[in-house]
């Protein structure tokens, strides 16, 4: 290790995120996926949005479409600082597990082509920054959400809220 007066090439640090770019959108994946964006100015804007195939359309397209959707948010937002997603391990059928997975390949690979740092982060993690509760059930999440001044549609769109707070409020879920 060199000492502090070592002379020689300055250490490489890694790159750090572009001040430019403060957008922080948060995913609950999945069919109907619930999002919430923060936005540079620090207002933070949710829903949900659907991408279930119409009768007409093969399995892929749900997945084309949320690849075009992750582009036009990053895009309207200015930029993304980070994406964080809710990472689910277990899954009430196997069709679920697939569709997840499909969506968890587009996320990553979409992040890893336009640098976008991107976390996963454990359901049980975020139900318990929410409610105080690990298994806490989706009236629960809503509940917690709208008390908090937010009025999620949906356990999808309150996820998402919860997740996004987890990882932008100063002690968030890691104090």
């Amino acid at each position: 290790m060199p000492g502090a007066h070592a002379s020689g090439p300055p250490i490489a640090l890694p790159p750090s995120i572009s001040l430019a770019h403060h957008a922080v959108l948060a995913l609950d994946l999945g069919t109907t996926t619930g999002w919430a964006l923060q936005s540079r100015d620090g207002g933070i804007t949710s829903g949900t949005i659907t991408f279930k195939p119409t009768r007409f359309e093969g399995g892929g397209m749900r997945f084309l479409r949320f690849r075009g959707w992750l582009a036009e948010v990053a895009a309207l937002s200015g930029g993304m600082a980070r994406i964080v997603f809710e990472e689910v391990r277990a899954h009430a059928g196997t069709d679920a597990a697939h569709i997840y997975g499909g969506f968890l390949g587009v996320l990553t690979a979409w992040c890893e082509e336009h640098g976008v740092p991107y976390e996963g982060v454990p359901v049980g993690t975020i139900k318990r920054y929410a409610t105080g509760k690990g298994n806490a059930d989706k009236a629960a999440m809503i509940a917690a959400m709208r008390a908090r001044g937010f009025a999620p549609a949906d356990d999808n769109e309150a996820d998402a809220i919860a997740l996004l707070l987890w990882a932008t409020e100063p002690t968030g879920g890691r104090a």
